[in-house]
């Protein structure tokens, strides 16, 4: 399925407000895979890294997220690189509390003086003065949690970031931050072949908070030929990976999908996927497929 006649596929996928004063549109940008392998180190072609951005922009994109730990830090770079001075209505949400230590390597750190260590450097590396949405990248289970977001909440007093979100988290551990301070937000793995955070994303629905699902296109065996989303691909003359976006967006109205990919090609093909309507029957269908 091509980009369609609007020139901005992403519109297509709804507006939420994150925090309830954050406007986006609904189909984002994951920007993991602008890095290179390991998601560690500078990505094989900086220049298609740019574009990428820039024509995500251009398809309508509103909400890109990143890390301090993509790359570390040349995802963040690239972003300024590509996007600054940024859009009124562009949204760039970050991350920290996941430490690198080479390529494939993740490690929590969530101690309060590191969690604002990073926060100053993301935003010189984005070129912000307030970063919109900052999430706890792990729950760091040697640190105690309050000490974690009570930084985050200064950050947050000081004006130094708007929204604080969660990522990889429990209801539990959404109930026991939420305790400690606002929370808008949360990211965990999701899609229509897994999902093990149907919970989480329940009680986002309840409390009215963003669910940001990452790797957001794994298809798995429901792609295989004769699967549910290859029948109902070739009716509507898209690719599994654009119904498995399709079915996300109609899944739930908090729902903020990221796909990220280093390729143009690839963008305009999972932007497109925001003009892709299921049927009752067809989004019935992949629901009970998994």
């Amino acid at each position: 399925m091509a980009v369609g006649a609007s020139g901005q596929p992403a519109k297509a996928s709804g507006q939420y407000r994150i925090g309830g004063d954050l406007p986006v549109d609904r189909l984002g940008y994951g920007a993991m895979q602008l890095t290179g392998p390991g998601v560690w180190g500078d990505p094989k072609d900086p220049a298609e890294a740019v574009r990428v951005l820039r024509r995500a922009v251009e398809l309508g994109v509103t909400f890109v997220d990143t890390a301090d730990s993509y790359g570390p830090f040349v995802s963040e770079l690239l972003i300024r690189e590509a996007l600054h001075p940024y859009r009124d209505d562009l949204v760039i949400a970050t991350k920290a509390g996941l430490t690198r230590s080479g390529p494939d390597d993740w490690r929590p750190v969530g101690r309060p003086e590191y969690l604002r260590q990073q926060c100053e450097l993301s935003l010189r590396h984005l070129g912000l003065e307030t970063i919109d949405l900052y999430q706890l990248h792990r729950i760091d289970a040697t640190v105690p949690l309050a000490d974690q977001l009570g930084e985050l909440a200064l950050l947050k007093q000081e004006g130094k970031i708007r929204h604080i979100g969660l990522s990889e988290v429990s209801v539990q551990e959404i109930e026991q931050a939420r305790e400690i301070a606002p929370i808008v937000s949360v990211q965990n793995l999701f899609n229509v072949a897994d999902r093990r955070a149907e919970p989480v994303l329940e009680y986002c629905e309840r409390h009215d908070l963003a669910f940001i699902p990452w790797f957001p296109i794994a298809t798995g065996e429901l792609a295989k030929p004769g699967g549910p989303l290859d029948a109902i691909a070739a009716g509507h003359r898209a690719t599994p990976a654009q119904l498995a976006l399709a079915w996300l967006l109609r899944r739930s109205p908090v729902m903020l999908p990221i796909p990220g990919t280093s390729s143009v090609a690839h963008l305009e093909e999972n932007v497109a996927a925001a003009e892709v309507t299921l049927t009752d029957d067809e989004f019935d269908m992949l629901s009970r497929a998994a």
